[in-house]
């Protein structure tokens, strides 16, 4: 098969699987990080210490581009300082936004994180915008210098799978960016069918990492990802609306 590579911006990668790094054991993150073959890992960076306490940073291979997030911004002010201390920490010009001023359900405020686009694309960052699948936000974010847009297909968290699929759809439909799925996502399976809808990429967390087996689990949605990527690219056959035969139903064992 042609080499299939995942572009964002000026950064390229072999893997669709994006890794967060969220509620892990530090002992785990290296084993999960090999099992899933990702080249892509998210960093909160209040994660990132510089203390005493153990670093997060250190159990990450130095191969893997780290992709900080925002994680605590409420507007988009706030996205942009934590972007440039994670600049000044060294983690890049890559960014994911995440601006999220509700704290009962944890939707990402899509009007903030529009201007913190604009902000952090000024700025010189290279923006990717966590946000709720809307067609019309997700134009303004592209408008305002996004790389890529990621919409949640369900609360984060919540394992729930593609609650949002029909929305996202509209997004594979309307807007030529990467369109990368984040959040909600809590089995392979799911993994696998957002990948045969055509999204470029997965970012999985909680199902990992709340997983008996962490590096089993992480092994299971490589696995599933890639899957579902190759299904994408040898397009699934559309839905036949009656029953069609695979082979032929006459001429054989007819009377002479």
């Amino acid at each position: 098969m042609d080499k299939d590579t995942l572009k964002i911006g000026e950064f390229e990668f072999e893997s669709r699987f994006i890794l967060g790094s969220g509620k892990y054991s530090l002992e785990l993150i290296k084993s999960a990080v090999q099992e899933a073959q990702a080249q892509i890992i998210t960093l909160a960076l209040r994660r990132a210490n510089t203390g005493e306490i153990a670093n997060i940073l250190d159990y990450i291979p130095k191969n893997i581009t780290l992709l900080p997030n925002t994680s605590g911004a409420r507007n988009a002010q706030e996205a942009l300082r934590i972007a440039r201390l994670s600049r000044e920490l060294g983690c890049g010009e890559l960014i994911k936004i995440e601006v999220i001023g509700d704290s009962k359900y944890l939707l990402p405020d899509n009007y903030e994180t529009i201007k913190a686009v604009e902000l952090l694309a000024k700025d010189g960052f290279t923006p990717l915008p966590y946000m709720y699948a809307d067609l019309y936000a997700a134009r303004a974010m592209v408008e305002a210098g996004a790389a890529a847009i990621m919409p949640l297909a369900a609360p984060i968290g919540s394992n729930k799978g593609l609650c949002a699929k029909e929305f996202i759809q509209i997004l594979l439909n309307e807007i030529s960016l990467p369109i990368i799925v984040d959040a909600g996502i809590g089995t392979p399976a799911q993994a696998c069918e957002a990948m045969q809808m055509g999204v470029s990429a997965v970012m999985i967390n909680t199902a990992i990492a709340e997983a008996k087996k962490v590096a089993l689990m992480a092994r299971a949605f490589a696995l599933a990802i890639r899957a579902g990527r190759e299904a994408y690219l040898a397009k699934i056959p559309r839905v036949n609306e009656f029953a069609k035969a695979s082979s032929p139903l006459t001429g054989f064992l007819r009377d002479e």
